[in-house]
């Protein structure tokens, strides 16, 4: 299981049994038991590039059946809401579509169906979700078009399963894209120093983000821990 950042691992390694550190050489490895599997959670940093290398190095060391991205994404449709799950029927980036393992995702008003896109940088504004949602896809990251090929490369299955931290229809104040660093991580002085301007509704912003971050990733562990592969 392949996502960006550890802070989207917390809710599954909530009901993990057996959790261990691994050597995989990036930036976060844990192997784990949830639910009667056994799985290897991996966060690399943001995009692409990041993504595939978490799939490369962490299988030279753990004998995957099959790799999933997740993690968190923005909605492109208004019915989508804060905390609901997209469970990928495709992926999408740069004009070429990724088939997807479909998962036994419950029957749910909070679980959504439908392509996920891969962005190659934060995609921040309404404006830009609503060209997005145009081509027909349902979310926006930008990971799991990384996963997906480097899953085909080595002949194993691909799922996609995501957790929403923004609404179609917000844009998002603080810059992003200018704190992401190279190595896919946040810089987290250089998002407060874009605080200065419009103070209040800038940190407001990061303490938001923050609180649906939390209650995404517990959304995460809840369908990890139910699910039988």
């Amino acid at each position: 299981m392949v996502a960006a950042n550890p802070m989207e691992f917390p809710g599954i390694l909530a009901r993990a049994n057996g959790t261990r550190t691994v050597a995989a050489a990036i930036g976060f490895a844990r192997q784990a038991r949830v639910g009667g599997n056994e799985l290897m959670l991996a966060a690399n940093g943001a995009g692409r590039s990041h993504a595939s290398q978490a799939v490369d190095r962490v299988l030279r060391v753990f004998k995957a059946e099959a790799v999933i991205s997740t993690g968190f994404c923005g909605a492109l449709r208004p019915e989508i809401d804060i905390a609901d799950l997209v469970v990928g029927t495709a992926v999408t980036s740069g004009g070429r579509q990724y088939a997807t393992w479909p998962l036994p995702a419950p029957n749910r008003a909070d679980i959504h169906k439908g392509i996920v896109c891969t962005a190659n940088h934060v995609v921040q504004t309404a404006a830009e979700k609503t060209e997005l949602a145009k081509t027909g896809a349902a979310a926006v990251e930008m990971e799991a078009a990384g996963v997906a090929e480097c899953a085909s490369t080595h002949g194993l299955p691909f799922s996609c399963v995501k957790a929403v931290t923004d609404l179609a229809s917000e844009t998002l104040f603080n810059d992003y894209n200018r704190a992401l660093r190279n190595d896919g991580y946040f810089d987290t002085i250089v998002l407060l120093r874009g605080t200065w301007r419009h103070p209040f509704v800038r940190i407001q912003e990061l303490f938001r983000l923050r609180q649906r971050c939390v209650r995404a990733a517990g959304v995460l562990g809840e369908f990890f821990a139910d699910l039988r592969f």
